[in-house]
């Protein structure tokens, strides 16, 4: 049966979501104009038109009400967060801004490397990603990380995550979740593994991750939620054994890895897959993947 009702559930919040993101989004590009550090950078690439964004993301958010009105997954709260740790995010962000400002205006990327924990974990890691305050190594940072990339994408990284959830609905159907293990790779906060829990209540499920401030998010996230088995480890070393995961999930983490680290995660996510087992992977778009949007992978740097 059809769940018109969740549909139009999902659909409304997660257009709520979009006003409040937009809004937010504005703000940001105000404080930026203020502080005289917007970028002026013209793409020689084509650009689409801002028509053009909103009409695919509209196109997001209702293939995203319609997996929940299929019943491939349920109307989906984004975060654990209560309205008031909500908020207290967003001001701390925005009192970010100007310090992340001044960092790109000088691309400097080495707060990380004055964190803690920092001398543990790859050169390549220890840098501020996206010029974020920490990287990816401190507590602000993962405070801040998800209403950070929800402002940037305008409310559509939850429904871009989402997109996911159809192929590991594929992989499960009709089969015992309680006898099937899925590994996320690179889970971060987490908000991604707890997508899957929502939809998948009886799946085994286990994250891995890097940095133990964002782990310590990632089971906040999980506080009201079946637990989950986490792994504070290198993905380039995998520490569970050959053949032993149903799914391995892996969303947005490799436009972040060097080529040659890239190889080495896949290797060992094949590793850890059973045969005929789910690689369920996500990415950024690429150049060349749609002509007509190079120009803002163009100038995405700047």
């Amino acid at each position: 049966m059809r769940d018109t009702v969740g549909m139009s559930a999902q659909l409304a919040s997660q257009a709520a979501r979009l006003g409040w993101y937009w809004g937010l989004s504005r703000l940001i590009d105000r404080q930026t104009q203020t502080a005289g550090l917007a970028s002026h950078y013209k793409p020689v690439r084509p650009v689409p038109s801002f028509q053009e964004l909103m009409a695919d993301l509209g196109r997001l958010l209702l293939e995203d009400s319609h997996a929940v009105r299929d019943g491939r997954y349920p109307v989906m709260p984004e975060a654990a967060d209560s309205f008031a740790d909500h908020f207290a995010r967003i001001r701390a962000m925005i009192a970010d801004v100007p310090v992340a400002l001044s960092r790109r205006a000088s691309e400097d990327t080495s707060s990380a490397r004055a964190a803690a924990g920092a001398g543990a974990v790859p050169e390549y890691y220890a840098q501020d990603f996206h010029f974020q305050t920490g990287g990816y190594l401190t507590e602000e940072s993962a405070r801040l990380y998800d209403v950070q990339v929800e402002t940037l994408f305008m409310g559509a990284a939850g429904p871009m995550r989402r997109r996911a959830l159809g192929a590991i609905y594929d992989a499960v159907h009709g089969r015992d979740q309680r006898q099937l293990r899925l590994l996320d790779v690179a889970c971060g906060t987490g908000r991604f593994l707890r997508q899957v829990r929502l939809a998948f209540p009886r799946l085994e499920l286990a994250g891995l991750d890097l940095s133990d401030a964002y782990l310590d998010e990632a089971r906040f996230q999980f506080t009201d939620l079946k637990a989950t088995t986490w792994h504070r480890a290198n993905a380039e070393a995998i520490p569970l054994p050959d053949a032993s995961q149903d799914i391995v999930s892996c969303i947005f983490l490799f436009h972040e890895l060097p080529p040659d680290v890239r190889r080495q995660v896949t290797n060992e996510m094949a590793r850890v897959l059973k045969p005929g087992g789910r690689l369920v992977f996500m990415d950024s778009l690429q150049m060349g993947d749609k002509p007509a949007w190079d120009g803002l992978l163009e100038a995405f740097p700047v």
